[in-house]
């Protein structure tokens, strides 16, 4: 399989571990990426400010990628995903609006056809390279590990819009998670906000939302907790000790992407999978791996 790429802002900017692992992982399993060029903000930032230059921002990004010919396009980020999800929608629901915004387009020769295919990184490992393949690419086990699986907010919601996911009961990266041979349990926690969107404006109440779903994690004895959301990463591994602090507790949880887990699996060298930026301790995921 042959896609384009769009990693928006926040991967290539500060979660470098995501983009390492995906560029490792995905080619071993068939799946050749081929970078967009020219790309821009995926528009979500400014949804609530104004709908028409979200729209143009977003639309623009997929009408470069039906550019290059292509019928898949990966969108790593859930909210870059979530971002190309609602313009599509609202495209396929109002032709003046789409004549408008591909008028817009026209100046840079774009156009919208509404002919490209987007995965996020659950549905592309799970409905396109399928158990088959990912279970032939491993080479190390993953059996002994209880590990607890966060979906996101942008992943699963809205469900009106069709997600990657069932929005009540989401079972596709628990599946993956098990593909590799750990055993991934539900909790009660499992579908909580990481607190990400409110960490501008209320960080105590961000921190606070994290802190709480990593204790309750922490408590239920699991080995780690295993994203595919860059903003959700950055609240449980990276501000873990803020985290921490807010809500009075000693956390000490090693969080990592799946794509990093994959990769673990695969027998991938840990340099490569960008497992040496993370800031949660997955020193300790490691040796019990071995």
């Amino acid at each position: 399989m042959k896609t384009a790429v769009f990693w928006g802002c926040v991967i290539p900017n500060a979660q470098y571990a995501y983009e390492l692992s995906v560029r490792k992982v995905l080619p071993r399993l068939g799946v050749e990426l081929v970078d967009l060029e020219g790309v821009s903000c995926c528009g979500i930032p400014v949804m609530s400010v104004n709908m028409n230059a979200f729209l143009y921002l977003a639309t623009r990004n997929l009408a470069i990628a039906e550019k290059t010919g292509l019928k898949d396009l990966l969108v790593p980020c859930s909210g870059c995903h979530l971002s190309f999800s609602e313009a599509m929608h609202y495209l396929s629901q109002d032709e003046k609006l789409r004549e408008k915004i591909n008028s817009l387009l026209n100046d840079e020769g774009l156009e919208y056809k509404g002919s490209i295919r987007i995965w996020f990184t659950i549905d592309m490992l799970y409905n396109v390279v399928k158990k088959e393949t990912i279970q032939k690419s491993i080479k190390k086990t993953l059996k002994g590990l209880k590990l607890a699986s966060h979906y996101g907010c942008h992943t699963i919601r809205p469900s009106s819009i069709g997600r990657v996911d069932d929005p009540e009961d989401p079972r596709k990266l628990d599946e993956l998670i098990e593909w590799l041979g750990a055993k991934s349990e539900t909790y009660p926690e499992k579908l909580d906000c990481c607190g990400a969107l409110l960490l501008w404006s209320h960080h105590d109440t961000a921190f606070t939302f994290a802190g709480l779903k990593l204790k309750a994690i922490q408590n239920r004895d699991f080995d780690g907790l295993v994203v595919t959301c860059p903003a959700c990463h950055m609240m449980f591994d990276e501000r873990q000790k803020a985290d921490a602090s807010t809500i009075g507790s000693k956390l000490d949880l090693p969080v990592l992407y799946y794509t990093q887990l994959l990769g673990i699996a695969m027998g991938i060298e840990e340099e490569k999978l960008g497992l040496h930026l993370n800031r949660s301790p997955v020193d300790k995921l490691l040796e019990k791996i071995g």
